[in-house]
């Protein structure tokens, strides 16, 4: 860590609320849902205004018209500050008041399907480094924005970031939308799906077959039972794992013994555990519990993965976090969060310790109709990224 000085006064790197707002507008209005891989247009619009701003920007296609975007403000030899958003969406769904892409501003918010999540933290982003690089201060090491296709689905965005991604970095500040609270560790996510396959027979005579349905019944009850006693030792900032079974098909008709079954499952990760590990591990206990014999296969198949991260709770970028915050009269907190971000890719795979603190609720907006985020949130971060970077890098002697 450098021994640099603390942050300038908070009026020194003013924010303009108007262009803040105009980003964020231009953000929403370039649709980018997924499923869909149609983030291309968004990334152009953040791709216009980092250029604008005078940052060294390149892209990259991780898949046809799906880009990443990394920004970077140059700074001194030292090691940088990354800041790391995404530029999907999920689909706007029903029960909007107004176009979900032609956004609206009303009473100091911005309305719009990824208002929340997460354009406000993109724009955010954005305009914190554009008010470093006019103010003229020099800093010890880089500050950098990096954006992803894909995190609300399989993650492919970030899964390509962190093969090849260089530079040191003190810390990554996840701009997801917390309501400005700092948020130290996150549960990671996975999805499993697992196949029953057993034998038709008339159901007249049910005991001549084999029936899927019923083995994947007993996994459910395997499964329910472990969330049961994972959440019966919950501990610490993340408590514990969870499952949830989301979907269950099959079946071939009424009067047919049930030949085939299928089980779609959400296992939220703690940070010290892997997709694959947890699968092996359910996959044991179905084998033991006998459910795979006497005419029954299952396949159990990891077919995405998140990992967690827990940033120490006396890390210099959480108490600069909290610091920032503050200093603005942010009366914020500091806490684990229930949900999955691409932090835990950058924490586990390029060692750069991660916060999350962005504008906006993600239990009260985000994925939801009328997806809505204050102006003045939006502000407020991006004069706390202001703040973090003059802390953690400069500026420089």
């Amino acid at each position: 860590m450098n021994g640099a000085p603390g942050p300038l006064p908070t009026d020194a790197l003013p924010i303009d609320a108007d262009e803040i707002t105009d980003l964020t507008v231009a953000l929403v209005q370039a649709p980018s849902e997924n499923p869909g891989g149609t983030e291309a247009q968004a990334v152009a619009v953040l791709e216009k205004a980092c250029q604008n701003a005078g940052f060294v920007v390149s892209t990259h296609e991780v898949a046809p018209g799906r880009p990443n975007l990394v920004a970077t403000l140059p700074g001194g030899n030292g090691p940088g500050l990354m800041f790391l958003g995404h530029s999907d969406v999920v689909p706007a769904g029903p029960g909007w008041t107004g176009d979900p892409y032609r956004a609206r501003v009303a009473d100091g918010s911005i309305i719009g399907r990824g208002a929340t999540d997460m354009k406000g933290g993109l724009a955010a982003i954005v305009t914190a480094m554009s008010a470093l690089a006019s103010s003229g201060i020099e800093l010890t090491g880089p500050v950098q924005l990096v954006c992803t296709v894909d995190e609300e689905e399989h993650g492919s965005g970030v899964r390509d970031l962190v093969t090849d991604h260089p530079g040191e970095f003190l810390g990554c500040v996840v701009a997801e939308p917390t309501d400005l609270t700092v948020v130290r560790g996150c549960r990671g996510a996975s999805y499993i799906e697992i196949d029953v396959t057993g034998r038709a027979a008339h159901s007249g005579r049910p005991d001549d077959g084999r029936s899927a349905i019923y083995a994947a019944a007993a996994i459910v009850d395997l499964i329910r039972a472990d969330h049961e006693a994972m959440t019966a030792r919950a501990d610490g900032l993340l408590g514990s794992g969870t499952w949830n079974v989301g979907t269950i098909s099959g079946g071939q008709g009424i009067s047919v013994v049930a030949p085939m079954a299928a089980l779609g499952i959400d296992r939220r990760l703690m940070p010290d555990e892997t997709a694959d590990g947890v699968a092996h591990a359910l996959r044991a206990r179905i084998t033991k519990a006998g459910i795979d014999s006497d005419g029954i296969g299952v396949d159990v198949r990891v077919t995405m993965e998140m990992p967690g991260f827990e940033t120490p709770a006396d890390h210099r970028l959480v108490a600069t976090a909290v610091g920032a915050l503050e200093s603005l009269g942010v009366a914020t907190s500091v806490g684990g969060w229930s949900a999955a971000c691409d932090g835990g890719f950058v924490s586990r795979d390029l060692g750069i310790p991660a916060v999350v603190c962005g504008p906006g609720d993600i239990n009260t907006q985000a994925h939801q109709p009328d997806e809505t985020v204050r102006i003045a949130d939006v502000v407020t971060a991006a004069r706390a990224y202001t703040q973090m970077a003059l802390t953690l890098l400069g500026p420089r002697a």
